[in-house]
């Protein structure tokens, strides 16, 4: 009897697919790379300092390679795409970061319109906001001088805010200084995006070449996708965004909902006019560790604290306490579990460290880094086997 008897014609292989099949290799289960006792003593430890010497000694040059090693792995997939549809490398890398930049240039005009209206709200109704500020500063400071705390925010016709404009004034030749450096480090930025730029298109073009060289680095594979190691870091990579994007999608879609509801319901009028713009804010300044969710909570804070008064600054205060409590314990454990499938100490480990390193650039290339080790990790436990030390005569693992 057949194999193919019984099976339904329409579920049958045809014939073109049968012979791609029979001539496709089979996946070969391949032999573990011993690594001899002496490797481990010896060769080991001084790779490991040799690497951390190089890291130290790189320094900037390697976080920038890093950055642009990143950025090459999140665009190489689109780019293998139209390469494999006929199309040349340097044509589809060209092909990709037009699309990529017209996107970006798509989605801010999508969202101009909307932020626009309701930043222009705002800019229409800073006069009145300062004016509310300075009554509340005012009061603030006789609910203090009837207290017996003489505190001098405001002199006699002028309020702290047009003190403050004052000494801004009056502070105008540290203020150029401090302008001249600021323009230093922006055309530094600049200079370094720029590099970055150039460096990740060079990747890309010689993405193959580069993806060949690792694998004749690493312990050969079973010749499938599934156990090939640069395919699998740049799936973890691609993970790692996909995560990203949607983490800051959630918590800025929930900001701005939460900040609508505190505007219908009156307890922060102005939350519903500008709910949209604080939202996109504070889903923005996701993207950046630690310091990010500060900084997106700090424009609706000020605003209700500066117009409404000291208790609507405390509710919404508490509603970003809340938000953030609800990022920490229930958002990021399950788009972060799910997507880079690392235990959350070993995250928070990897922020620590990339903080610590390199500041808030290291905080955000810590968890895409994070993930291309753990996928190196995995993979060399597969394929790498340490020769024991305790009795030579017994087989090895």
């Amino acid at each position: 009897m057949s194999v193919s008897e019984g099976v339904p014609e329409s579920a049958r292989p045809t014939q073109e697919e049968q012979q791609i099949a029979d001539a496709r290799p089979p996946a070969v289960e391949p032999k573990r790379a011993v690594v001899p006792r002496w490797v481990q003593l010896v060769l080991l430890p001084l790779a490991v300092l040799a690497l951390w010497a190089i890291a130290k000694a790189a320094g900037k040059v390697l976080l920038l390679f890093i950055i642009a090693a990143i950025i090459a792995l999140i665009l190489n997939p689109p780019v293998s795409f139209l390469q494999r549809r006929r199309l040349p490398r340097g044509l589809a890398v060209l092909t990709v970061y037009l699309a990529f930049f017209l996107a970006l240039a798509g989605a801010g005009v999508l969202l101009a319109s909307p932020v626009s209206k309701q930043a222009q709200t705002f800019a229409n109704n800073l006069p009145q906001i300062v004016n509310e500020a300075n009554k509340h500063i005012e009061s603030f400071q006789r609910e203090l001088n009837k207290s017996g705390i003489h505190a001098k925010l405001v002199k006699p016709g002028k309020t702290a805010l047009q003190t403050l404009q004052e000494k801004v004034g009056k502070s105008a030749t540290k203020l150029a200084s401090f302008g001249t450096s600021i323009l230093k480090e922006i055309a530094n930025a600049l200079f370094n995006l720029v590099l970055i730029f150039v460096l990740s298109v060079y990747m890309l073009l010689y993405g193959p070449r580069i993806g060949a060289l690792v694998r004749r680095l690493m312990p050969d594979g079973d010749g499938t996708r599934a156990d090939d190691y640069p395919t699998l870091v740049q799936r973890a990579v691609t993970r790692f965004v996909g995560g990203q994007l949607l983490f800051s999608v959630i918590m800025g879609t929930s900001t701005g909902v939460a900040l609508y509801v505190f505007g219908v319901t009156g307890i922060f009028p102005d939350g519903g006019k500008y709910a949209l713009a604080f939202g996109v804010l504070y889903g923005f300044f996701e993207l950046v560790p630690y310091i990010g969710p500060i900084l997106g909570a700090l424009a609706p804070v000020l605003v209700a604290l500066f117009t409404k008064g000291p208790l609507t600054g405390v509710w919404v205060i508490v509603l970003f306490i809340g938000l953030q409590q609800l990022e920490g314990h229930v958002v990021a454990p399950q788009v972060f579990g799910h997507t880079l499938r690392i235990n959350p100490l070993l995250v928070i480990f990897a922020l620590l460290f990339g903080l610590e390193l390199y500041g808030i650039i290291g905080a955000l290339i810590a968890l895409p880094v994070l993930s291309v080790l753990r996928e190196t990790v995995v993979y060399l436990s597969r394929h790498l086997t340490f020769e024991r030390w305790s009795d030579t005569s017994q087989p090895l693992l």
